[in-house]
């Protein structure tokens, strides 16, 4: 325990470091599947990893442009939003004191700002764009990262030559870690498209930046979708009134259900879960030590411990106590009759 503290201590002391490289690391491991895909047809590593980035380069450049110019109107507007939120909480308030439900108005609006949220929203997504800043320097890890995924398995196991350590159980890591960073790509770029489309045609205000927060937030389940919600539909409310606000989160709940609770099972499969309280656990623990991206990565990171734990017999009971109720690791009936014999 005592060396995990040090360790810890480490880490967050070079955190400007840690951070840029976990982002390559995870971006290099959401691509890493459409590499493998392009070689199957014939297709050129090299050409192949250069497509990606150009892709990536393109495609972030315009989303940084649009998403740039949305967010800096969303900073300016922010003051008079929270005046109107403001203002729309205290009809609220008026409308329960005529069913005698007196509510002190000061009091509790300064217990329950109403726009601690859009500020949070700000604050979180210029945080984020602080780390950006060295987009050149995660670029060029994520291409050196891309052209040696082949050879890292093999540079795995002669690492870790250890006769008790199984080649099958490396392999399942390698391969559980990737498949589910590429799937929650995948329903987190859905997720935030259909929030995009369904607050344009609402007439919502910055219906990008919203679609943006929802597709990084999704990567962080149970919560993380609610917190995406939050200042979308406040903001709904302000603008265009209770009636949309109750749309926009309609459309938020709806979107979620489908992409994690029907497409994203049916490709992720079992082995994967993990519960609410430890969701909620890592998202404060990593949020304090990396910062922003921290809280973006939080179940990513926490997933990668959980499916190592999982590979050791040794330490299968901490997996076990990170999973949720219906998503438990399962022993193997050799490995328990393994363990039997050794007691």
């Amino acid at each position: 325990m005592a060396s995990i503290v040090i360790i810890l201590a480490g880490v967050k002391a070079a955190s400007a470091i840690v951070v840029p490289f976990l982002l390559s690391v995870f971006i290099a491991m959401a691509c890493s599947p459409i590499i493998t895909w392009a070689n199957q047809y014939k297709l050129p590593r090299a050409i192949a990893v250069v497509l990606v980035i150009l892709i990536i380069v393109v495609f972030g450049l315009i989303l940084a442009a649009l998403v740039g110019q949305s967010m800096n109107e969303f900073s300016q507007n922010v003051p008079k939003y929270r005046e109107q939120l403001v203002e729309e909480f205290a009809w609220v308030i008026g409308q329960l004191d005529k069913v005698n439900i007196i509510v002190n108005k000061e009091a509790l609006i300064s217990y329950l700002d109403p726009g601690a949220a859009m500020n949070m929203a700000t604050n979180l997504l210029s945080s984020l764009g602080g780390v950006l800043t060295n987009f050149l320097l995660i670029l060029l890890i994520v291409v050196f990262m891309l052209f040696e995924a082949e050879s890292v398995p093999k540079k795995i196991h002669i690492a870790l030559d250890d006769p008790n350590m199984k080649i099958q159980q490396i392999d399942k890591f390698l391969l559980s870690v990737k498949n589910y960073l590429a799937i929650k790509t995948l329903v987190s770029l859905g997720t935030g498209l259909i929030i995009g489309v369904w607050l344009y045609v609402l007439g919502v205000d910055h219906f990008l930046l919203w679609a943006v927060l929802a597709f990084l937030f999704n990567y962080i389940p149970n919560i993380g979708s609610i917190i995406a919600a939050v200042p979308a539909v406040l903001l709904a409310f302000v603008q265009l009134g209770p009636a949309t606000a109750g749309f926009t989160a309609l459309g938020f709940v709806v979107s979620n259900m489908v992409m994690g609770n029907v497409i994203e099972p049916r490709y992720m499969g079992r082995g994967l879960g993990l519960s609410t309280l430890v969701v909620f656990l890592s998202l404060i623990f990593w949020g304090w030590l990396l910062g922003t991206v921290g809280m973006l990565l939080s179940v990513p990171l926490t997933m990668i411990v959980k499916i190592a734990l999982e590979s050791s017999p040794d330490t299968r009971w901490v997996a076990l106590l990170l999973a949720s109720d219906s998503d438990e690791p399962v022993v193997h009936e050799g490995e328990a009759l393994a363990e039997s014999k050794e007691q």
